[in-house]
């Protein structure tokens, strides 16, 4: 009988124990999910704020032509970081800072000088020499097919002569055979060529006397696209890298700040100079 009652105040004594265990994980485990939760929402608001703040630095970047050196507040817990600019030109540089430029959109490659303002560029000194456009990956796939394509061809515009009668002459080159049976393009040189760290497969190479700008649009596929001349060339625009911070969050952003593509008046002078 003794041993009866013990064995129930036993049972009832790990019941007990048992309900205490399983509410003390629970509790735990609200508790953690609660801790969780609180980090996270501060992880994203830092993460946004930091991200307000690389912003801010690019429009001061923008506003200024400068950088910032020394990390600026912008309120108790959120600075910019540092802000740098970087004039893009050389003999060898990636136009855009290297994004695809998509399909059938242009791009401008200044060969004379955009001035101070990008609004009204001087257009003097003009550039003469050899420069190579190079684009694509050996991996690129050639088809008629414009779902499976996703080798790029190129046009080119050069605009050349003098400021007041400029003239405008045109060039297309297509690494893909099968396409140029029907549009007549050059063939590039192909192989592995390394552009500001970058490489490309493909290679269009052009003499320019006295030229102003030379415009690039890829066909069929979008394209990345590095420029190498055979002398300086100049000014191409600006990047710009931003660095917000907030609590430990960092954000950066990178922009390339260039000028405004050519003014559509020049285009009546195009000549299209046919493949021999």
């Amino acid at each position: 009988m003794g041993n009866k009652r013990f064995g129930e105040k036993g049972q009832a004594l790990l019941i007990v124990v048992l309900v205490m265990v399983v509410s003390a994980t629970v509790g735990l485990s609200l508790a953690s999910r609660t801790v969780t939760t609180l980090r996270t929402s501060t992880e994203e608001e830092n993460s946004q704020r930091a991200f307000s703040a690389a912003e801010a630095g690019v429009e001061r970047a923008l506003q200024t032509g400068s950088g910032i050196a020394q990390q600026s507040p912008i309120d108790s817990t959120t600075v910019i970081k540092e802000v740098s600019v970087q004039a893009v030109s050389g003999t060898e540089f990636l136009v855009n800072g290297g994004s695809l430029i998509p399909q059938n959109d242009a791009t401008d490659i200044w060969l004379s000088d955009i001035g101070t303002s990008y609004d009204n560029p001087t257009y003097a000194n003009p550039w003469t020499g050899i420069i190579s456009i190079h684009w694509g990956t050996l991996v690129d796939a050639c088809s008629i097919d414009v779902n499976v394509n996703t080798m790029a061809a190129i046009q080119l515009t050069v605009i050349a002569g003098s400021r007041t009668a400029p003239v405008a002459r045109r060039s297309g080159f297509d690494p893909c055979a099968a396409r140029r049976s029907s549009n007549q393009f050059y063939a590039p040189e192909i192989g592995g060529y390394s552009v500001s760290s970058r490489t490309f497969a493909y290679k269009a190479e052009i003499l320019v006397p006295s030229g102003f700008i030379v415009r690039v649009t890829p066909l069929y596929a979008n394209a990345s696209i590095g420029v190498r001349g055979d002398a300086p060339l100049p000014s191409q625009g600006r990047r710009i890298e931003s660095v917000g911070e907030s609590g430990e969050t960092q954000r950066k952003i990178q922009v390339f700040d260039a000028p405004p593509l050519i003014p559509s008046e020049f285009f009546p002078y195009i000549l299209l100079v046919p493949r021999s």
